[in-house]
């Protein structure tokens, strides 16, 4: 992954995020008119789009002053783009001084993008969540739309009867107020924050638990598995493993009701964050234009904001392990090691929280490369067998990756991968799955289901407006 950095006067920049696999440049630049055109051309390999994620499109960031864009689409997958750099407007330096004037030089620095830190928000500032929030509900009130008909929330405390309310209102294609928008998301962002990054998972005897692996989006399918499981509640609970969100194209109604039930009893939803739940992802695989189109840009920070919050990992009566990618680069991680992760802030490109996220079982020994990119890998039963036996666990249950039956069992029967999207992307034709494990013996049951019908959207719908690449 590269890093491009380039400027002209130093003083102030538009980050641009590009997404590609392969990237050539070309730069003009004329000092009179102070005018510079850059041209990038990239193929985007549709193969990388497919469940496998591919991480080789995240290219990396460019940062370039004052920028106005033109893109246009040339044949099937090729964006060619054009950057002019306007004159210099009007800017402030560290030291408060205001000036116009834009030196001549040009400076193109290459380096790894993983050598750069990553900035934690500061402790005492407000976060862009509760500036949009309090902006949301003025005099610490919920502001609510004259016009809107849809499911209200009484005083702070989200109830069953909202949620269903809710769910019946995203069926028909009917949208949440903001203002209970915002208050949904300040309410899971307080919830996940006091949470470790490895959840334990208590289940009384004869009780379960219902592990659901992804479900990208596809609400209607979401709404299926209530009808087959059960709703969530204290009786009934449901760890969702990560990737929710992105390429279905009813993610912010999967996202809503999951926190929505998350807020309601937080002992009947466990949530845990898979790589999709980012803000690099998010720009690519439609999330961010969908929370564009139907709330506004706020929540797509409001949104990252709660993202960094999800725990990494869960423990199911401390033998079952569930994350979302899988286990890890080195040997000998402990869970106590996992439980102490920094979470909060993007998922970072190495070390743990980077493996939890991306890597893939393989069926031969040791570790391997991985075709999702140069920093992911995958690894073999003796790495699982190793992870469970430090840990004094008996299986790993992880998602990430579709499968045709829903499910698949591999390293011996102690890896088992449950995916909970069906007819994936509306196209892949696999079923979808779950797992119920019941105490004590937390013996896995695994049911499969068939995709049902959705409204007329397609998949992808919010990511094909390439100029969300960019903002």
């Amino acid at each position: 992954m590269l890093y491009l950095h380039l400027k002209i006067g130093c003083k102030t920049s538009l980050r641009c995020t590009l997404y590609a696999w392969c990237l050539n440049f070309v730069t003009v630049f004329n000092e009179r008119e102070r005018l510079m055109t850059l041209q990038c051309r990239f193929s985007i390999d549709d193969a990388k789009y497919d469940d496998d994620d591919g991480r080789i499109n995240r290219t990396g960031t460019l940062l370039i002053v004052g920028a106005t864009i033109v893109m246009v689409v040339i044949g099937s997958g090729v964006l060619s783009l054009t950057l002019a750099i306007a004159q210099s407007r009007w800017i402030k330096d560290k030291k408060g001084r205001k000036h116009t004037k834009s030196t001549s030089t040009r400076s193109i620095t290459v380096q790894d993008h993983h050598k750069t830190k990553i900035k934690q928000p500061k402790a005492k500032t407000k976060s862009n969540m509760e500036k949009t929030t309090s902006q949301e509900q003025p005099n610490s009130g919920t502001y609510v739309e004259p016009q809107y008909s849809g499911s209200r929330i009484k005083g702070d405390t989200i109830t069953l009867d909202f949620v269903k309310k809710m769910m019946n209102d995203f069926k028909e294609q009917k949208y949440l107020d903001r203002g209970y928008a915002s208050k949904i998301l300040l309410q899971t962002k307080k919830i996940l924050k006091a949470l470790p990054s490895l959840v334990d998972i208590t289940v009384p005897h004869g009780k379960h638990v219902t592990v659901c692996g992804d479900v990208h989006g596809q609400f209607y399918d979401l709404l299926n598995i209530f009808e087959l499981n059960g709703i969530p509640s204290e009786e009934n609970p449901y760890l969702f493993n990560g990737d929710f969100v992105d390429r279905g194209s009813f993610s912010v109604e999967v996202a809503f009701t999951l926190f929505a039930f998350k807020c309601m009893s937080p002992s009947a939803m466990y949530i845990a964050r898979g790589n999709h739940e980012s803000k690099s992802m998010n720009k690519i695989f439609g999330f961010e234009g969908e929370v564009r189109a139907k709330l506004n840009d706020k929540f797509v920070k409001m949104f990252a904001e709660v993202f960094n919050c999800l725990p990494l990992a869960h423990v199911i009566n401390k033998k079952v392990f569930v994350v979302h990618g899988g286990l890890f680069s080195v040997d000998g991680v402990k869970l106590s090691q996992i439980r102490s992760i920094n979470r909060f802030c993007e998922p970072p490109d190495e070390g743990l929280m980077h493996d939890l996220l991306w890597s893939d079982p393989q069926p031969l020994p040791g570790r391997g490369p991985s075709k999702r990119g140069n920093r992911c890998f995958c690894f073999g039963e003796d790495v699982t067998k190793r992870f469970l036996k430090d840990n004094n666990l008996d299986l790993v249950v992880r998602s990430h990756k579709s499968m045709h039956k829903g499910y698949e069992i591999q390293h011996d029967g102690k890896l088992i991968t449950v995916f909970s999207a069906p007819n994936y992307c509306d196209k892949k034709g696999n079923k979808g799955a779950f797992i119920r494990f019941e105490a004590p013996d937390l013996k896995p049951n695994i049911i499969t289901f068939e995709a049902v019908p959705h409204p007329d959207v397609k998949p992808m719908a919010y990511a094909n407006n390439f100029n969300r690449l960019f903002s």
